[in-house]
């Protein structure tokens, strides 16, 4: 078995406009909207908690708004040293993944990658020891999220029995945190989806692995004005 070998550097994907999010996102990109009563952008978080977990160095691939994000960047007291990348046309996923993780500062060793939207916590070292004892290329953090909408169970005859608020999905989802070998970057597509085409391959090679989050561990996507709500309360905050 392999001795884990714990990331220093990570990718942080932070240029979707978030169309649904609007009108927040209607002067600033999605990861530099604030979830209420933190006083802080959501990448704010992100690169605090990526701190926490020893990471040194991260690149943000910046899109929409890229000069509101880079400022806040630049006048910032931050925990680690951030670099910023701007995709000058659409790369798409996998493209924009390869394009930021040329500025690595050490492209010969593994890095973490996660999407500019997500409000997470969890031990991306136990995630990175995960993804070293599988030998995998790829390693994708797994969440549960809650279903939005009440949910009934019924016996054999029909009958109703219960009524649940909001159960957990039956289903792992890609939570949009990632460990990359440092393999990985040469697969990845100078244009287009790395996940219709990377991950498939790896799949298929027994060489993507999936690490299911502890349980308790906190995950919300923010994708709406109401997940920033849920969030809010989530945290045991007060909305503004």
């Amino acid at each position: 078995m392999q001795t884990p070998t714990f990331p220093t550097q990570a990718v942080v994907l932070a240029g979707g406009q978030g169309s649904r999010l609007r009108p927040y996102t209607d002067d600033r990109p999605k990861p530099m909207v604030e979830i209420p009563g933190t006083g802080t952008p959501i990448i704010g978080h992100q690169l605090a908690w990526l701190a926490e977990e020893g990471v040194t160095d991260a690149v943000v691939s910046c899109g929409h708004l890229a000069e509101v994000l880079q400022e806040w960047l630049d006048s910032a007291v931050l925990p680690l040293r951030v670099t910023t990348v701007v995709e000058t046309e659409p790369l798409g996923r996998g493209g924009g993944l390869k394009y930021a993780a040329a500025s690595l500062p050490h492209p010969d060793r593994p890095w973490y990658a996660t999407n500019g939207d997500i409000w997470t916590r969890f031990s991306l070292r136990e995630m990175a020891a995960f993804h070293t004892e599988r030998d995998a290329t790829a390693t994708l953090a797994l969440a549960r999220p809650r279903i939005p909408w009440g949910a009934v169970e019924t016996d054999a005859f029909g009958h109703i029995t219960d009524f649940i608020e909001s159960p957990p999905s039956p289903y792992l989802i890609n939570a949009g945190v990632y460990v990359f070998s440092a393999a990985f970057t040469g697969l990845l597509p100078d244009v287009g989806d790395h996940e219709r085409t990377t991950f498939p391959r790896l799949a298929r090679e027994r060489r993507l692995a999936g690490f299911p989050l502890p349980n308790g561990a906190y995950w919300r996507a923010i994708d709406t004005a109401k997940d920033l709500t849920e969030a809010a309360k989530e945290l045991d905050t007060k909305v503004r």
